[in-house]
């Protein structure tokens, strides 16, 4: 075989590889979206296919463990976007109401672009009564790495560590709430509402 062939077929391979990882990519990322307004048992494998334009048999391939293994990577995939969003906003911004604002704003624009049929994926799961422990762990653990990101923030900001941790959980909530009577108002006003109390609460415990 010569060297030229031999080069092909490794850019060929290399080729397959990404290809494959697109695809499962795509799944994972369409999981999670699909969540957002389906919910877990709302969604089939075959929604996650039509979703992502992934390969019909490639699913069975990527996710062996079924719908429980799909879904715990789609939980990762979101934690991971909004803990991304949420050390953007504590970068750039300096105020508590800034903070909030640009963290917030990605909620906006997910209530609005799906008409408030989208709220957040990790909720949705949580809410089902049928629910696969390795899943309901991967949630838990999902909301607390939120939750530290907040506390952390927080007491980086002077606040003690005790009522830092109580803080970061009534923001945690509150929002996820919002997010709730947002859909269900078909209006953004109540994030608008939480912004405005949570930043009055945490400049509070500054004080």
């Amino acid at each position: 075989m010569s060297t030229a062939t031999r080069a092909a077929e490794r850019t060929e391979a290399a080729g397959g590889e990404r290809t494959a990882a697109g695809s499962r990519e795509r799944m994972v990322r369409s999981a999670a979206l699909l969540f957002r307004e389906q919910g877990y048992s709302g969604t089939a494998f075959s929604d996650v296919i039509a979703h992502s334009g992934a390969p019909r048999g490639s699913i069975y391939h990527h996710f062996p463990g079924g719908k429980s293994q799909l879904a715990q990577e789609a939980v990762a995939w979101a934690a991971a976007a909004i803990a991304t969003r949420l050390d953007e906003a504590l970068a750039s911004e300096r105020s508590t109401a800034g903070v909030l604002g640009a963290f917030l704003a990605p909620w906006r624009e997910v209530l609005e672009r799906s008409d408030f049929r989208a709220g957040c994926p990790l909720v949705a799961i949580t809410v089902e009564t049928e629910v696969p422990p390795q899943l309901a762990r991967a949630v838990a653990d999902a909301f607390a790495g939120w939750q530290e990101l907040l506390a952390a923030r927080l007491r980086r900001a002077g606040i003690r560590p005790a009522r830092a941790r109580t803080l970061a959980s009534l923001t945690l909530a509150a929002i996820e709430g919002a997010v709730l009577l947002c859909r269900a108002q078909r209006d953004t006003a109540p994030l608008d509402a939480v912004a405005a109390e949570l930043a009055r609460a945490i400049e509070a415990a500054r004080a």
